[in-house]
């Protein structure tokens, strides 16, 4: 049995919400720990907004400073011209 460490945890995790036309919205959710610059960590957060097109739907600060942004992009469906 092995035990799970804040480090071997995945530090981005990737969501999809649907509904009857196909998936609209993708989600990522970034987790940073308390060690983590906040430099550091708001770079990361605009990296990801400015070059892969996410938006920051919401952040939150947990006890202990455990920080989670949540970001979003609209799914772009292109249809076949041929």
């Amino acid at each position: 049995m092995t035990q799970q460490n804040w480090w071997s945890q995945p530090m981005a995790e990737l969501y999809t919400t649907t509904d009857d036309a196909g998936p609209t919205w993708e989600y990522m959710v970034i987790t940073c720990q308390p060690q983590e610059s906040l430099k550091e960590v708001r770079r990361r957060v605009t990296d990801h907004a400015e070059y892969g097109k996410w938006e920051l739907r919401r952040s939150m600060i947990y006890t202990g400073g455990l920080r989670r942004y949540w970001l979003r992009r609209r799914v772009m469906r292109v249809q076949r011209t041929l």
